[in-house]
């Protein structure tokens, strides 16, 4: 069954919403820690990782261009719906941005991009300074890292509220969402 319905999720989707939402929540973790702590030697494995996530949400939003949202279990307010489907989009349009604005970031700012050892955008290695990078557009590479900073905090957010969102339906509305997301049919 790749098909979702109202009362059951197909396998793909429910396989990917549980890959990414793992992924996702290590490369958020990982992301602050790198960045409060200065670990230079987890940025190469962050960039890969950060790439081959992109590859996936690619697949889920194409898939949910195709196909759609899954349909809700039960009827909700305005107020919920509206703030379900913001969320919703805010993690597909977030994730989808965070790695190309990270990608960005590093190749624009010299220091290059590998994929899990292949080089995508070379190193720009200041000559006078080995260790150094130059540049290829600095302003341009700190807007990316602006905007790689603030949509990460978004996404911290926006996965915050989708948790909570999960729980509110299965402890207070008892309403099959998570189970549904679980693989049960509800």
């Amino acid at each position: 069954m790749n098909v979702d319905t109202k009362t059951k999720l197909s396998r793909t989707t429910i396989f990917l919403h549980w890959l990414l939402a793992i992924m996702v929540l290590v490369m958020l973790a990982v992301g602050v820690i790198m960045a409060e702590a200065e670990i230079y030697s987890l940025y190469p494995w962050h960039k890969s990782f950060g790439q081959l996530i992109f590859l996936i949400v690619l697949v889920q939003a194409v898939r949910r261009l195709k196909n759609g949202w899954p349909e809700p279990v039960s009827t909700y307010s305005h107020v919920e719906r509206v703030l379900a489907r913001s969320v919703h989009y805010l993690l597909l349009v977030g994730v989808l941005l965070m790695p190309v604005f990270g990608f960005l970031m590093s190749a624009l700012g010299g220091n290059g991009v590998a994929f899990f050892g292949v080089q995508l955008v070379a190193r720009n290695p200041d000559p006078a300074n080995l260790s150094k990078v130059i540049p290829l557009n600095g302003p341009l590479a700190d807007l990316m890292l602006a905007a790689h900073g603030i949509l990460g905090y978004l996404l911290i957010l926006a996965v915050v509220l989708h948790i909570l969102g999960a729980f509110k339906h299965h402890l207070i509305d008892k309403d099959g969402t998570l189970r549904r997301m679980l693989g049960d049919k509800v």
